[in-house]
């Protein structure tokens, strides 16, 4: 049994794709082909959109599927997908997105369609649906936690959880809600080693009824898989590394939460661990990545249960 490159659930036969998942992700259900090398793409990326996480590592490509919906093409404005290559220096980045995304999407967390592509090299590139445009290339109006905070972007990572608490609180539209969905989203960066989830990695997105709410989780990976000593871009407690259960609960306060929902968040992530180990061995991760992976989740979820 293989795994769908999409959802990483078993799937039959030669296929790599579910007939729902690739409806889900492009409307279509046969995969388009992206007729385009690697090193291509990281000349197109940096022309097109400079650099974005992992100090400027990983690149991004903005895509639009053709009118007879077989290919996917450049779209220099009005795309509706995000593709990232593979890395020069770091390894694997694509399939650790991939399957953190997954995870984040086991634990309730809100995320776009997403999937692992073939690129005419036979590289892996990481594509995603974007949530801030609608059908016809209509963008929602968005504001990432930098901008909130009243911050230039070079300043990203001069934050912290509970800075972030109060933009939600103030900001929100209805932040008591949004404001558990933060907290979920920060243990989960946590919990999977992600080092990258700076102020613009956070966002408000005013819907078409004009409410304003937590976006869909963007730019989810393990950085410890490849920068094994990496800590947190956002303090908690004060503590970027070995943020103990009280910070956590403490956090909690900071969101208005009462305690009983900390814990019970808490709680679902850490029982969540045996089905994120399922997912981790069914993603394309070399298999030293997901032995790291794999002690990485077990590791962290023990430590809320003491």
């Amino acid at each position: 049994m293989n795994a769908c490159w999409a959802c990483l659930r078993a799937i039959d036969g030669g296929s790599r794709y579910h007939t729902g998942c690739l409806r889900e992700l492009f409307g279509v259900t046969k995969a388009p082909a992206i007729d385009v090398e690697l090193a291509k793409l990281h000349t197109l990326a940096l022309a097109m959109v400079g650099h974005t996480s992992l100090s400027g590592i990983q690149r991004k490509i903005s895509l639009r599927l053709a009118a007879e919906s077989r290919t996917l093409q450049v779209a220099a404005d009005g795309g509706l997908f995000i593709l990232k290559p593979q890395a020069q220096t770091f390894p694997s980045l694509p399939e650790n997105e991939h399957v953190t995304m997954r995870i984040a999407q086991r634990v309730g967390i809100t995320m776009p369609p997403c999937a692992l592509i073939e690129l005419k090299d036979g590289s892996l590139a990481y594509i995603v649906k974007r949530f801030d445009r609608l059908e016809g290339g209509r963008k929602l109006q968005q504001e990432d936690f930098c901008q909130l905070a009243g911050k230039a972007p070079k300043d990203k990572y001069t934050g912290s959880a509970e800075l972030c608490a109060k933009l939600v609180l103030r900001y929100a539209s209805a932040p008591i809600v949004d404001a558990q969905r933060l907290f979920r989203v920060l243990a989960f960066t946590w919990w999977t080693g992600n080092g990258d989830m700076h102020l613009k990695n956070f966002s408000l997105l005013r819907g078409e009824d004009g409410m304003y709410r937590l976006s869909p989780a963007y730019d989810l990976l393990s950085t410890v898989l490849v920068i094994v000593d990496d800590q947190l871009a956002l303090s908690v407690g004060g503590t970027k590394k070995q943020v103990g259960r009280k910070k956590w609960l403490d956090l909690a306060a900071q969101c208005q939460l009462k305690p009983v929902v900390a814990e019970r968040v808490l709680r679902e992530l850490r029982d969540a661990t045996d089905d994120a180990i399922t997912l981790i061995e069914a993603s394309l991760l070399p298999a030293d990545m997901k032995a790291a992976y794999r002690e990485l989740v077990r590791e962290r979820a023990a430590a809320w249960a003491r």
